[in-house]
């Protein structure tokens, strides 16, 4: 009975086990071991997910599908620095854009890249730009190849070509060339088209320091003065316009540094739209053109007698009568008698005295001072484009240097033209023109040409013509402007054309102490009804100088002043003013 009682006690304390849980703690830690495990290896593969994308993502980086960017100072600066005037206007610059593109590949597979027909797509596009030609459009792209279809378009023309809804129209965002001035200076800086056309102007002398990776956050600073530019090339267009020409130049040069303050050549060009083909109108005729500058010459070469010795008495009478010399017979255009002097010479603008005082002088001293100016290399400045001058080639015949004195026989640039007046009134001492602007330091010393006494005496000279000579149209009352006009038939085949004219104007001011020469060349004036029709330079050029040095005068610290004026005294009494 007792062993009975035991039995069942012992059975009574053995506990009952519900369904579901643990029998034991060792059954426990293998489960909760087994849910890390799984735990894990979901981490893993998540893990792994993300590896392959990161590996994705850095293989099309390497392949060149992302920009890559060395520095944060690298990634905000512009890839091409930025182009000022002289004051730090800004001419040229970088610019974010976009333009469309058209990726045949864009869907992955050798079908047609195009949802809808290139026709539909074509009408799509003429709906956003009117101006395009649908029906090349369509053509362009059914032939299904890769490359621009629009270089620039606006951020709301991109909204509206992504609604069209076809892959292969690519809408990439870019870094633009962007000229706020629109064709300001034109000539001057070129254009950037750097897929298709590559760089002229400024833009290309520039290259090296606008695209260096430690130089182009640093703008480059160009002589000229925005503001005096735009003058410039409102008073050409003005000229141009007024006398029908085909074309027109202008230099204003600063003639102590050689620093160019202004530079035009028209028709211009717009460099904002410059494509593949480059743009029309790009040949500079201030830099690149070479034209026979007819009389604006005679005072290089009465200066080259006077500094010869040559010319000593003003008031001597030379012989004013046509020469005869070889085969052809030289000739004044409006004689005023038989004898002249020499500042009579140069206010009646004689072809028979200079002729003579060159003859006087000879041809090799008259020789060695164009060369000394320049005349017979192309001209010095920046720019690619420089024409060559047409030199007489030897030794210059007798005929020769009596043509080269009165500007015929030797074609040379605008800006050849604009040198040499700066050395001969600054004193004497030639420099080249620059494009940059110049600290006091890099201001180069230059040669001398004329002697102190020799430019002093072509100031006077100078002043006499504009107050009582052919430029009497370009002074301007209180800045004190001196110049010469020039007038000469263009050279074509067979001999020179009387209906095609190049009329000059070259000039200085303030005359007693000169601080800047202006040249303008207006290339086949037909005239002006004001002047019935007259083509000569002192009806088409020399007016626009008139014009413009007051415009240009403050801008570049010159202030009209009537109380001060170059002392002429000495020769005023050898121009018989009633001629």
């Amino acid at each position: 009975m007792n062993m009975m009682a035991a039995s069942f006690n012992t059975r009574v304390a053995t506990p009952v086990i519900p369904a579901g849980r643990v029998s034991g703690p060792g059954m426990r830690q293998q489960l909760l071991w087994t849910a890390r495990v799984r735990v894990l290896w979901l981490l893993a593969g998540f893990g792994l997910i993300a590896l392959i994308a990161l590996l994705r993502i850095a293989s099309l980086g390497l392949a060149g599908q992302a920009p890559q960017r060395t520095s944060l100072e690298d990634a905000l600066l512009p890839p091409r620095g930025e182009i000022t005037d002289r004051n730090g206007a800004p001419l040229a610059r970088a610019f974010p854009a976009y333009a469309l593109r058209l990726n045949p590949e864009a869907m992955g597979d050798s079908g047609s890249p195009l949802v809808r027909s290139p026709e539909e797509v074509a009408r799509g596009l003429k709906a956003i730009f009117p101006d395009i030609d649908e029906a090349r459009m369509a053509r362009r792209l059914m032939s299904g190849k890769a490359g621009y279809l629009r270089r620039r378009i606006l951020p709301e023309e991109a909204n509206r070509v992504f609604a069209l809804g076809e892959i292969a129209l690519e809408i990439p965002r870019e870094t633009d060339r962007y000229y706020p001035q629109g064709t300001l200076a034109a000539h001057v800086l070129g254009y950037v088209v750097e897929e298709e056309g590559g760089k002229i102007g400024m833009e290309e002398v520039l290259e090296d320091h606008l695209s260096h990776p430690e130089k182009r956050n640093q703008p480059v600073a160009l002589s000229i003065d925005a503001r005096a530019q735009g003058a410039l090339e409102d008073e050409l267009r003005r000229g141009m316009l007024a006398t029908n020409a085909i074309g027109a130049a202008g230099i204003v040069l600063d003639v102590d540094t050689g620093e160019v303050m202004a530079l035009a050549s028209l028709p211009e060009f717009d460099p904002n739209t410059a494509g593949a083909s480059g743009a029309k109108n790009v040949f500079n005729r201030a830099t690149n053109g070479v034209f026979e500058l007819g009389s604006t010459f005679k005072p290089l070469s009465i200066a080259a007698a006077i500094d010869a010795g040559v010319v000593r008495d003003f008031g001597k009478s030379w012989d004013a009568t046509p020469v005869a010399v070889g085969r052809r017979t030289i000739k004044d255009l409006h004689p005023h008698g038989t004898v002249l002097n020499v500042p009579q010479a140069l206010v009646y603008s004689s072809n028979t005295v200079t002729a003579r005082v060159a003859d006087a002088l000879g041809s090799e001293q008259l020789r060695k001072v164009m060369i000394d100016l320049g005349m017979d290399r192309r001209p010095f400045i920046e720019l690619p484009a420089k024409g060559k001058p047409i030199w007489p080639a030897g030794p210059w015949s007798r005929v020769t240097n009596m043509t080269v004195s009165y500007g015929h026989g030797l074609a040379v640039t605008p800006l050849h033209l604009a040198s040499a007046y700066a050395a001969m009134v600054n004193g004497g001492i030639w420099r080249p023109a620059s494009l940059r602007k110049l600290a006091p330091a890099d201001v180069p010393r230059g040669r001398r040409v004329f002697k102190e006494s020799t430019s002093s005496r072509m100031r006077q000279l100078l002043r006499m013509i504009s107050l009582y000579g052919t430029g009497r149209s370009a002074d301007a009352p209180g800045y004190r402007v001196g110049g010469k006009t020039g007038s000469a038939e263009k050279a074509g085949v067979g001999g020179y054309r009387k209906t095609s004219l190049v009329s000059s104007f070259a000039a200085a001011f303030p005359m007693d102490a000169p601080r800047y020469v202006v040249v303008v060349v207006v290339d086949e004036p037909k005239g002006t009804v004001a002047s019935s029709f007259q083509r000569t330079a002192a009806f088409t050029s020399a007016p626009i100088v008139g014009r413009l040095v007051p415009r240009i005068g403050p801008m570049l610290g010159v202030q009209p002043d009537d109380s001060r004026d170059v002392d002429i005294s000495d020769l005023r009494y050898l121009v018989d003013r009633g001629e």
